[in-house]
């Protein structure tokens, strides 16, 4: 009877702490009711100390009252939410972000002296040494259109690389639409100033971009986007080739920036003009070989340099039926 008794008392104060918490606190009565309910657990007692137990449940009850009211927050300790303070902390930081463009632009970039930043021959703008180089690169594929290819982008080992790989699939989507299909590519962001500006970057200085890959022996097309209006045409970029070896040993790629054509929607213009290199939004990578089946590729780092032999200025020629203007 004894143990009759201590079961029944013991669910009702479980039922009497549930809900009472349950009341007060929405999140914490689940936990005020998971702690009323462990004392149901606890050994039962031996018949000559069922009346000493009688006793100490008036007790026990009180003490769980006492817990549940210790462990409930006041108003006045809950952390405040404010929605004005945040904007005032985020334009804070846009202004601060906005000084430090200001110093930088008549100091030097990265607060180095601006005569060492025009007299380097190489640099490096790109390297994957970490997740937050990761997070300046977007990837992307026919699966936008819906396509069947697929691509991703991760860390190389020991965090000194980074690792493209995916399947290419050339498979036309069932839209009765698209023809055409079959395409993986890597892209960069567009980088930000402050109050979310576009920036774009100055590589007039240099006449190579400069790449450190090793890949499977498929070819890839290196695009090169600038941003000459306020709004970016879309469809339009430079692009130039990159042939990888394969095997096991890293290659070091050189292009010239007076090679790359002028190309829109996919296709090469009759009409070719020189990439202007003082307003370079973003670069990519991008496979289309139509070679159905599995790919990677691994680069070290994206760079730019000045190569001394190279005079060439611009590779292609334009006819005067096609562009009079640059005749005159």
């Amino acid at each position: 009877m004894a143990l009759v008794h201590k079961l029944l008392n013991g669910t009702y104060i479980l039922r009497r702490c549930s809900k009472s918490s349950a009341a007060l606190h929405p999140f914490l009565g689940f936990r005020f009711a998971d702690y009323c309910s462990s004392s149901l657990q606890k050994p039962v007692a031996s018949p000559g100390k069922a009346s000493s137990q009688k006793k100490n449940e008036g007790g026990l009850q009180g003490h769980h009252q006492k817990d549940v009211a210790l462990d409930i927050t006041s108003s006045a300790d809950q952390p405040e939410v404010s929605f004005d303070k945040a904007i005032r902390e985020e334009i804070k930081d846009h202004f601060r972000r906005l000084k430090d463009e200001i110093v930088n632009h008549w100091i030097g970039p990265e607060g180095r002296p601006l005569h060492e930043v025009l007299l380097e021959q190489a640099k490096v703008v790109w390297q994957f040494r970490g997740k937050e180089d990761l997070d300046k690169w977007i990837v992307t594929s026919d699966k936008t259109i819906g396509g069947r290819s697929e691509v991703f982008l991760k860390m190389g080992k020991n965090n000194q690389s980074a690792l493209l790989y995916g399947t290419l699939s050339s498979e036309a989507p069932q839209d009765g639409e698209s023809s055409q299909s079959g395409y993986c590519a890597m892209i960069s962001r567009i980088p930000r100033g402050s109050f979310e500006r576009k920036k774009s970057y100055d590589w007039s200085q240099f006449n190579t971009l400069y790449l450190r890959v090793r890949g499977d022996g498929r070819p890839w097309m290196v695009n090169i986007r600038e941003d000459t209006d306020l709004i970016q045409r879309k469809n339009q970029m430079y692009s130039y080739f990159m042939f990888t070896r394969g095997g096991p040993y890293w290659q070091e790629v050189k292009i010239p920036f007076s090679k790359f054509f002028f190309s829109n929607q996919g296709r090469i213009r009759d009409v070719q003009c020189q990439l202007l290199l003082d307003k370079i939004s973003s670069i990519g990578l991008t496979l289309a070989d139509k070679v159905d089946g599995p790919f990677f590729l691994e680069i070290d780092f994206i760079g730019i340099f000045t190569d001394p032999a190279h005079t060439e200025e611009f590779a292609y020629e334009n006819s005067p039926e096609l562009n009079p203007s640059l005749f005159k």
